[in-house]
């Protein structure tokens, strides 16, 4: 699940905040990394979870109405069969009986217990919308088409919830910039359910590959270990404005491009230049990604006419 798009975006944080703290060993920030990504993948269970939590508020609130039609002899209409509906979705029922998930939660200790008011609100909103509806009084009863409101549900209410995300930041700071990616593993793991798995069905793993794992420490600890080289290249190649006048972030930012650069001759130039100007969008100043982009391609050049890089 942790990819190298997430793993460039902690890296940048994590170099800034070792700036940030004067006395903190290499060794120390590493493991902080480490503790970091762990934490994008506790997300990833956690939201899972949230969809497993709206199952049970559907089954408790499903059996309070049958009951009372029941007690009061009664038909249940249209309406009052929603929560029914929802509770034997299909999807959502071998998602609550997931061995992977639930040994997470026995685990990690993690639910959503003490989010009452918060769960309350989201199901209230999934009762009112019209994709659930529209599934609801359907002519196909399939586990595709199970699956497929689920995903939709996630996608109109999870993703992009501002009251959500406040609330997982309150929970940890790690989360705060995890969640959007982490949105779009949850999406994969939906649409990647099978009913022939059944509890079994597997989760994504932690990394995509243990290559991936190795990248994200080596280029950590490269961007940290040859910091002076790489702050000389950018020094020695900034022009008509003075080193230390450039945004910090803009410095960090060339640093972990560099180390890659220097570190990963498989990675191809293109695709660095791209991730870390997507990052500097997202992190630095509007003008930060045309003059990383031009001070990156400068540096390039002089290293390939060097014959210190050869890609």
């Amino acid at each position: 699940m942790i990819n190298r798009e997430l793993i460039r975006i902690k890296i940048v944080q994590l170099v800034y905040a070792f700036y940030q703290n004067e006395g903190r060993t290499i060794d120390v920030a590493d493991k902080e990394l480490t503790f970091s990504l762990s934490k994008a993948y506790d997300l990833y269970n956690h939201l899972l979870l949230l969809l497993v939590e709206l199952r049970h508020v559907a089954e408790m609130k499903a059996e309070s109405k049958a009951a009372r039609a029941k007690r009061l002899h009664i038909e249940q209409d249209a309406e009052d069969l929603l929560d029914a509906h929802l509770a034997a979705n299909r999807l959502l029922v071998q998602l609550d009986e997931n061995k992977q998930l639930l040994e997470f939660r026995e685990k990690r200790n993690k639910d959503w217990d003490d989010e009452d008011a918060f769960i309350k609100k989201l199901y209230a909103q999934v009762l009112e919308s019209r994709t659930l509806r529209l599934w609801s009084v359907r002519e196909e009863d399939t586990y595709d088409a199970d699956r497929e409101v689920i995903r939709r549900l996630y996608k109109e209410l999870v993703c992009n919830n501002e009251e959500l995300d406040a609330l997982l930041e309150e929970h940890s700071l790690y989360w705060n910039d995890d969640k959007e990616i982490v949105d779009s593993f949850v999406l994969k793991t939906i649409k990647r359910f099978d009913p022939a798995n059944g509890a079994d069905q597997p989760l994504l793993p932690d990394y995509d590959s243990d290559e991936d794992r190795q990248f994200a420490h080596t280029l950590f600890r490269a961007t940290l270990q040859n910091a002076s080289e790489y702050r000389g290249l950018i020094e020695k190649n900034t022009k008509n404005w003075e080193f230390s006048r450039l945004a910090f972030m803009d410095v960090v930012l060339m640093q972990v491009a560099l180390a890659e650069i220097l570190t990963f001759p498989s990675i191809p130039l293109n695709v660095t230049f791209n991730e870390y100007l997507d990052l500097a969008k997202v992190y630095s100043t509007p003008r930060s990604a045309a003059y990383i982009n031009g001070m990156l391609d400068h540096i390039v050049k002089q290293l390939r006419e060097e014959k210190k890089l050869l890609k």
